[in-house]
């Protein structure tokens, strides 16, 4: 946790750097632009992608307890062919879909034709495989470090696209390099990790099926893939519908809003996701019911203590913050910031519960969690849209979370006290 919380935290202040130069350099509309295209992308990547790193952390933990390399080459080959193979379905979706959406989103006729080669940012999400092979052998330094990379390019590209004035073309070809580095080193490193342990297994690993090795993985890779795209798609969606109802500054707006409630949503994810391995060997090894239960309230109670000073802090300087990050024309968005970083506090407890059920073989429960909350609350956003503005999206946030946060930590609970 430790590394990969402090590639996190140099990579969000980072992301508050290049945030401040774009947000300056372009303005509500012209930044509100920027979030939608890239928004517009990952929401299509978020819906068809298929990552597979809950399956290789699951499955992987058994064959690598065991010794058994190749079948672990197996899975990591199987899984790396299902999500790149998915990863390419979707950015032939986001191409195909880009000249309808594009115009109800208010994208001009020539950002529509650059959305097409944008598509290709989808690739900075394609990366789960190697991520979970990664945290499968402990190497959670290079996860750390990897956290720096999209944001590092950014900054350096974002200060070129100011220096030479480039404007919005050239900060959305500068946020697409940045994916397409996340994605290449991510997978270099995976790669040179698994054959310097693997050997000549992972190219030729002996005759088998990775399906016949582990059995249900299809169905837990698609439960886990549904339960990780309904918890996520929310967020996802709202900036295109903010953008769809009241137009692309006031996506602008909210996308700086909900950069500072980030500060505490990422270190709960990264938590969540990297207790998932320690979850799994506890439960593997026959540690379920209270031990599982007393290291879950561990990472919850640290994600909670973590969160609290940046809650207070937004919550007694909203405007002023705003200002300092994106400049006088962005002070619309403090009342939204406010809310946003009251639910996401709520939400703090829903990633670590969704790993718990999950590394208890049950994502389906996780899944059908965040469906309820989000088939709820998503509706109605329009309408609140329509009714108070900006404020509406976070009436929406608070709802949603204390929902699927109450779902998931009975559900998690629950089930525990059947190990």
């Amino acid at each position: 946790m430790g590394f990969v919380l402090g590639g996190k935290a140099g990579a969000g202040l980072i992301s508050l750097a290049y945030l401040i130069i774009a947000a300056r350099a372009l303005g509500p509309h012209d930044y509100g632009i920027l979030v939608l295209v890239h928004g517009y992308v990952t929401a299509v990547g978020g819906i068809v992608e298929f990552p597979a790193w809950q399956a290789i952390v699951r499955y992987g933990a058994e064959a690598d307890q065991k010794g058994h390399f190749h079948r672990l080459a197996r899975l990591l080959r199987f899984g790396s062919i299902v999500e790149l193979i998915a990863g390419g379905i979707a950015i032939a979706i986001s191409m195909a879909l880009a000249s309808f959406i594009g115009p109800r989103l208010g994208l001009s006729p020539e950002i529509v034709v650059f959305v097409i080669p944008y598509s290709f940012a989808l690739l900075g999400s394609v990366r789960a495989a190697p991520a979970g092979y990664l945290q499968l052998i402990g190497r959670f330094d290079l996860l750390g470090l990897h956290n720096m990379a999209q944001p590092v390019v950014r900054l350096t590209g974002a200060a070129m696209a100011l220096l030479f004035g480039w404007g919005l073309v050239g900060f959305l070809v500068v946020w697409l390099i940045a994916a397409l580095a996340e994605f290449f080193l991510l997978w270099m490193m995976g790669i040179w990790c698994a054959y310097s342990r693997l050997g000549r297994a992972l190219l030729h690993p002996e005759q088998g099926s990775a399906v016949q090795d582990n059995p249900g993985i299809w169905r837990f890779m698609v439960a886990s893939n549904a339960d990780i795209t309904l918890s996520e798609l929310t967020g996802r969606i709202v900036p295109l519908m903010i953008g769809w109802v009241l137009g692309p500054a006031m996506a602008g707006l909210f996308a700086v809003a909900q950069r500072a409630t980030v500060v505490i949503a990422q270190p709960a994810q990264i938590l969540g996701n990297t207790a998932y391995a320690e979850l799994a060997r506890l439960i593997a090894s026959g540690g379920g019911g209270q031990p599982l239960r007393r290291a879950l309230v561990k990472v919850v109670g640290v994600a909670l203590l973590v969160a609290s000073p940046f809650v207070l802090i937004v919550a007694l300087f909203p405007t002023a913050i705003v200002t300092l990050m994106a400049g006088a024309a962005f002070q619309a968005a403090g009342g939204v910031m406010v809310i946003l970083i009251v639910a996401r506090m709520i939400a703090l407890i829903g990633p670590p519960c969704s790993s718990a059920l999950s590394a208890m073989g049950r994502p389906g429960l996780s899944m059908g969690a965040n469906l309820f909350a989000g088939l709820i609350f998503l509706p109605a956003l329009p309408w609140l849209l329509h009714q108070w503005g900006l404020v509406g999206a976070g009436v929406q946030a608070v709802g949603q979370a204390i929902v699927a946060s109450c779902l998931l930590g009975g559900l998690v609970w629950r089930r525990s006290l059947a190990h």
